[in-house]
This record gives C-alpha cells, sequence and structure tokens, in this order.
C-alpha cells in the first residue's frame, strides 16, 4: 500500500512514482475541488504515453467494494485506490477542501482480484 501525498490546495499536480502489482508505474494526477458539489475530482494522466487515463474521478468514501475508486477502470492496470479515514470525521462524510491529505487519504494499492 501507497499513500497518495495529498493537501487542501485547491488545484494540484503532481507527479508520483507508484508500485503497482510489482512494477513501478509513474503518473501524473490533477486533482481540483468542486465547491458547488463540494467534493474532489482526481484526473490521471500517463506521461510516458501523453494520455489522459481517467478523468473527473469524484474522491468518495465508500464501503467494500464500491471504495475502490478504480474498480470501473480495472481494465488499466492501475491498481485499487481508497479513501480512508484518519482523523476526526463524520459518519459518511467525504473529503471537503478542509481535510484532504489530512483527516481523509488516499491509499494505492495493487490490483484486487
Amino acid at each position: 500500500m501507497y499513500v497518495i501525498p495529498l493537501t487542501t490546495a485547491p488545484n494540484q499536480t503532481f507527479t508520483c512514482t507508484i508500485p503497482i502489482d510489482g512494477e513501478n508505474r509513474r503518473l501524473v494526477f490533477a486533482l481540483r475541488y468542486n465547491s458547488v458539489a463540494e467534493y474532489w475530482c482526481m484526473t490521471i494522466h500517463d506521461p510516458e504515453l501523453r494520455r489522459t487515463l481517467v478523468d473527473s474521478l469524484p474522491i468518495l468514501t465508500g464501503q467494500y467494494p464500491a471504495a475502490d475508486l478504480l474498480e470501473q477502470v480495472r481494465y488499466l492496470g492501475l491498481g485499487s485506490a481508497t479513501i480512508v479515514e484518519v482523523g476526526p470525521t463524520d459518519p459518511g462524510a467525504n473529503p471537503d477542501d478542509s481535510n484532504l491529505g489530512a483527516s481523509y487519504q488516499l491509499v494505492w494499492g495493487d490490483t484486487i482480484a
């Protein structure tokens, strides 16, 4: 499991090398906060292929099996990603513009079979 470094900056773009299924994969992340809907969206780019892999994926909490944000794009071989509550939060709440990266972390792992 790998924790993606997130902050509450409203528009953030960064690159991470993540171990996925035994290989290191370099990905570019773009996160933005939708203040009207009050949730975060994530776009994932492959810098080597120069293409967008996932666009506007809502970053929401959930319970298994819906907790895996990447379940719907499993065919891309990006592993699995889950928002984990690590601080004081309201039950059933989602990360907002004040607690992403602190009370909620994005945890990345291998593909769940």
